[in-house]
């Protein structure tokens, strides 16, 4: 199978998230231990396009602001998807950020312990 990439690893991740939890590109970035925050919003860029079943929109920055809104197909798509699952978003912010926060390290084994990043 090979070694999984840096954007199969942040898929598999973001693919954990639960409905109605959100986690942070940095908190992905921390858990993978593979480079920044940008990078995890890069590998991320596109998926709300792709098809790909990985659901970006559970990611926002490290202040709950929906700051990858303006990568899904309309700017308010993000926002509606979150709203679906429950999260309540004003002005383009997660409210009960803190309470909704999900980090991957707390739930997730340890990224030594995975056999396959491939789903």
């Amino acid at each position: 199978m090979g070694e999984a990439n840096y954007f199969q690893k942040v898929y598999f991740v973001t693919r954990r998230i639960p409905r109605g939890r959100v986690t942070n590109y940095g908190a992905v970035a921390d858990y993978l231990a593979l480079g920044s925050a940008r990078m995890v919003g890069w590998a991320l860029n596109n998926t709300s396009l792709s098809g790909m079943g990985v659901p970006a929109h559970r990611v926002v920055n490290r202040k709950g602001e929906l700051s990858g809104r303006n990568h899904f197909p309309t700017p308010t798509m993000m926002q509606e998807l979150l709203e679906n699952e429950g999260v309540k978003v004003v002005n383009n912010k997660v409210t009960k950020f803190k309470d909704l926060f999900w980090h991957p390290g707390d739930h997730l084994p340890s990224v030594d312990d995975i056999k396959s990043f491939e789903e």
